[in-house]
């Protein structure tokens, strides 16, 4: 089974998604605890100015105080350390939709597993989750990723065996 699944189709470029590299990515998120929680809506603009607004606040006070090391530096990697290796996790697919820049007449994605084709709209592909880990281990009998919907309505039975993404 590859580890590798290939965004391709309708858009000016294809991208190339490796799960096993994700548990490094900040942007992935606690699936044991993602569909509970509410979640805020926020447009792309206002999270990328939030994000600046963030950065630069650690840059003026790096530069006026210099770095500061917190005395529990340590323990916070130890219980980051636990977490990965005990987690379950995933990826927003929006980013990775959004470097791919579909064209302006793509309307739907479809996810071809190893038996059948799922299409769905473009629109809601934004919102799907792609958890690459169960109990900090990959999904690799029936994964490489287990794709739920963003509202969590399949959340018992996720799309798996996914091979291949296509924009049309």
């Amino acid at each position: 089974m590859s580890e590798i699944i290939v965004l391709t189709g309708n858009v000016r470029f294809t991208i190339t998604l490796d799960p096993g590299v994700w548990i490094f990515d900040d942007r992935k998120i606690d699936l044991d605890t993602y569909f509970s929680e509410p979640k805020p809506k926020v447009d792309q603009a206002e999270q990328d100015e939030e994000e600046m607004k963030k950065l630069s606040a650690f840059w003026d006070r790096e530069i006026q105080e210099g770095a500061v090391f917190p005395p529990t530096l340590k323990t916070e990697r130890r219980f980051l350390k636990e977490k990965i290796v005990t987690g379950s996790f995933a990826m927003p697919f929006a980013p990775f939709l959004r470097n791919a820049e579909p064209h302006e007449d793509a309307s739907e994605l479809v996810i071809i597993t190893e038996t059948e084709e799922i299409a769905i709209p473009l629109e809601q592909a934004y919102e799907l989750i792609f958890a690459f880990s169960k109990n900090g281990k990959p999904l690799r009998d029936d994964g490489p990723v287990h794709i739920y919907f963003g509202d969590g309505s399949n959340r018992q039975a996720p799309i798996t065996h996914v091979r291949r993404l296509v924009v049309r």
